[in-house]
């Protein structure tokens, strides 16, 4: 934030994310009105030739699948003309990008619903992100025509002209009653390439550093467009908005963020208030800054939750939305879920899903491949669904993209490279206190997975089975995939990858009719993917079908508490499962006892003698966000001699044994 000597300016600020503008506009428009901001805590902002001005601005971000359902959309149209209406002041609206995809009506209407509804709210700006890319370059031009509000891109450029391209702008200058406020536009490096498909060097666009561009526009508005307040459109996430903050000597009030979709009410770093309005229009921004003598004496800012508002839909927003979802059956049933379906981004980012699993299971009964492979960024909505009747519209909310099946051959080791290049590590405001996530669901393999930095990423992939058989390194398979990942999407090693077959149907297509062939399913997790933080010792056991089989080993360096039998499993390449009957531990080692007869008959059914031991426990060295706790891991092989029952059953009871971390232990 500036501070200069100047008279005092109180500025309400509940901003709303936005695409990106036009550069060098400058709007002039009536004031609205609004009620009293919410109090602020301490924050600085620029004033120039104003007194006792009130200014407010609303910001939303990320609206995306909200853009179909006939929800929270045109309710937040109607929020931000309830406030408009109740400040007697100027208000300003700004967008934080994401806004026109992905969502259900994507395949109908690309991003014509969206921008028609955003253009019934009538911002003030808003910024390109990652996914105004999703129907391609050639679409922004098309869709910034068809707004009527700049969409922002200061650090998108023609490589050529060095101006912008595609009808965004550098920023934006509005002025109202007087009072200007400057909103410029930026998105993050991994937003565009690591988020899409598109070789931007290629099509002749640049990619400038978003921070030093951040901090010379917004000095650029403040010198040469002399405007009261720099607001920044940062569809970078909130770690890199604190970048762009610590960077800034002082031009920037406010900055608004989109891309990682979290709840992030307004507070300050660095002298900068950032805020970010979670997702899918659930939430409207709201800020306040009373500036005095040049210097923000004080500021105050909250989010307000749209679903637990007061206002109606806004009639025009939902007209428009049901004139599209008429174009298409999305309210008709297509099958029953016995079990609620998890499609929300904690599960399918970093683990298993049972949703997951039904969406690969349909590409893979659509193609015939041995495996099916798709990216967690393809799985959108972060809702449950279900129990009960499932929707063609809950299909396309989930699955909005317009990617296909294509079908590629892969030999075991490309296999396991691929599968291993999911294991990442994401950004998190609160940190990824463990390490690396799995980001994809898959079909047809079942692995172990190690997500420790100092493993070499070839060897964070092991103990691969295809059906249930070992991985052959030079043996052929077919893998069914989007063909998002198919072009090397998501960081998939796959654009080289000899293609057998490609279809137009989408896939939510597919998985819809997949859903009506079967009229009621139950996906379950089947630890197909499945992660190992410390190996133990192997171990043979002798069953007899009396009795219990007792495992024993000694307790890894980090543990620090037990968690619950449930946790603690024998599972076989399949994925069938015998859960403990109890575990305890005496202050040295771990004791895992199960039912003898259970144990035989899990390696009998899976017609093979090894198993696999898994178990949580709490770790003293990490603290975890998306998992329970750390994972154990031992080989167990069975065997079951006649006449020895009794006395290796003793050696069952005796069993005893070590561990080590499963970052520096062989397979």
């Amino acid at each position: 934030m500036r501070r200069l000597l100047v008279a005092t300016l109180v500025v309400c600020l509940v901003t709303a994310t936005v695409p990106v503008g036009v550069a060098g506009q400058v709007a002039d428009t009536e004031g609205q009105t609004a009620p009293s901001a919410p109090t602020a805590e301490t924050g600085t902002t620029d004033a120039t030739n104003h007194t006792n001005t009130t200014v407010t601005l609303l910001t939303y971000n990320d609206v995306q699948t909200a853009a179909a359902e006939n929800g929270t959309f045109p309710r937040l149209v109607s929020l931000v003309d309830e406030r408009r209406a109740a400040h007697d002041n100027p208000v300003f609206v700004a967008g934080a990008g994401d806004e026109v995809s992905p969502h259900a009506l994507s395949p109908v209407s690309q991003w014509r619903v969206a921008v028609d509804v955003t253009n019934v709210m009538q911002p003030d700006a808003d910024v390109i992100g990652n996914h105004e890319f999703d129907f391609g370059l050639g679409e922004v031009s098309n869709f910034t025509a068809a707004s009527e509000y700049p969409w922002l891109a200061s650090n998108l450029v023609n490589s050529s002209t060095g101006e912008q391209f595609g009808g965004t702008a550098e920023y934006t200058v509005v002025e109202r009653d007087g009072v200007r406020v400057g909103f410029l536009g930026v998105v993050d490096r991994g937003a565009t390439y690591g988020k899409t498909n598109i070789d931007f060097a290629a099509e002749g666009v640049t990619v400038e550093e978003y921070v030093n561009d951040s901090v010379a526009t917004a000095d650029h508005l403040r010198e040469e467009e002399d405007v009261d307040v720099v607001v920044v459109l940062a569809h970078t996430g909130i770690p890199d908005a604190k970048a762009i903050a610590e960077a800034d000597d002082g031009d920037i009030d406010v900055i608004a963020v989109g891309d990682d979709e979290i709840y992030y009410p307004p507070n300050e770093t660095s002298d900068t208030i950032i805020t970010e309005a979670e997702a899918r229009a659930e939430y409207l921004g709201e800020i306040n800054l009373t500036v005095s003598d040049g210097e923000v004496t004080a500021w105050n800012g909250r989010l307000v939750d749209v679903r637990n508002s007061s206002v109606e839909k806004n009639e025009t927003a939902s007209q428009i939305i049901d004139q599209y979802r008429g174009e298409v059956s999305l309210d008709s049933t297509v099958a029953y879920s016995e079990v609620a379906l998890d499609a929300r981004f904690a599960t399918n980012y970093h683990r298993e899903s049972n949703y997951g699993n039904l969406v690969t299971d349909a590409m893979r009964n659509a193609s015939g491949a041995e495996v099916a492979i798709t990216n967690a960024g393809g799985i959108r909505s972060n809702s449950i669904y279900g129990p009960g009747n499932v929707t063609g519209g809950d299909v396309f909310n989930t699955l909005p993209f317009a990617n296909t099946l294509v079908t590629v051959e892969l030999n075991g080791t490309e296999l396991e490279r691929v599968l291993a290049s999911q294991v990442v590590t994401l950004e998190s405001e609160t940190g990824q206190q463990f390490g690396e996530e799995i980001s994809q669901q898959t079909s047809g393999v079942q692995f172990e997975w190690v997500p420790h930095e100092d493993v070499a990423p070839e060897d964070r992939v092991r103990d691969l089975h295809v059906n249930g058989d070992p991985v052959r390194p030079g043996q052929t398979y077919t893998v069914a995939v989007n063909s998002y990942i198919a072009d090397g999407g998501s960081g998939y090693p796959l654009a080289n990858a000899t293609r057998v077959n490609e279809t137009d149907t989408l896939l939510a297509e597919l998985v819809v009719d997949y859903l009506e062939q079967r009229e009621t399913v139950a996906p379950e997790v089947e630890g197909r993917m499945d992660r190992v933080d410390t190996d133990l010792t192997d171990r043979m056991v002798w069953v007899d079908r009396e009795g219990s089989t007792v495992l024993r080993y000694d307790a890894p360096e980090d543990f620090a508490g037990l968690g619950n039998e449930s946790t603690f499993y024998l599972e076989t390449a399949d994925g069938e499962r015998a859960v403990a009957q109890n575990v305890n531990f005496d202050g040295e080692r771990i004791e895992v006892q199960f039912e003898d007869r259970a144990v035989a008959e899990l390696a009998e059914g899976a017609g093979r003698t090894d198993l696999n031991l898994y178990g949580v426990y709490e770790s003293s060295a990490s603290e975890f966000v998306y998992f329970d706790g750390a994972r154990l891991n031992s080989d167990v092989t069975v065997f079951a001699p006649r006449g020895q029952g009794a006395e290796q059953g003793a050696q069952n009871e005796n069993a005893n044994g070590g561990q080590s971390n499963a970052s520096s232990a062989s397979n």
